[in-house]
């Protein structure tokens, strides 16, 4: 199984850039891990990857809000269970709101966004991946997605666009 992870995408235009939806609509799933900014973008994800998950950040508006949650666990076969959330606060401190709130949640992966700095840490036999964002590098050296392979075990690894 090959998994797309975005996040930070802030899509204002409504409008999901063509290597986005290339990218998307290689995957057997998308994980967006939140600030998706408008309800747009879900769709376009959907129309070339029929299954996306998604939770909302600190920048999304009411509509999304309304159709998505702050945390999401995704369970896959084999007894993959991967945690998803955006974040909040500072940098620094991130790494550690994440790992607080999947604590004790069984999780092989935690998902999170916000940082906009691509991050792939073990802690405890927990891989903590942040994909960057694929549209901003205002925080981040460059742009960047992730992917996760799901075969004989799991694989997290961050893309450089």
């Amino acid at each position: 199984m090959k998994i797309a992870v975005i996040a930070d995408t802030h899509i204002t235009s409504g409008v999901v850039p063509p290597g986005l939806l290339r990218i998307a609509g290689q995957a057997d799933m998308v994980i967006h891990a939140g600030d998706l900014v408008q309800a747009a973008v879900l769709k376009e994800l959907k129309s070339v990857c029929p299954d996306v998950r998604a939770v909302y950040g600190n920048m999304d508006g009411e509509e999304l809000k309304a159709k998505l949650s702050a945390r999401l666990i995704i369970d896959l076969p084999g007894g993959i269970r991967i945690g998803v959330m955006h974040g909040w606060g500072a940098p620094a401190g991130l790494l550690d709101i994440v790992e607080s709130e999947f604590r004790g949640k069984n999780v092989q992966i935690a998902v999170y966004g916000h940082s906009h700095q691509p991050s792939r840490v073990e802690r405890n036999g927990v891989i903590y991946f942040n994909p960057g964002s694929p549209m901003d590098k205002v925080y981040a050296p460059y742009n960047s997605y992730g992917l996760i392979e799901i075969r004989n075990g799991v694989e997290a690894r961050i893309v450089r666009i």
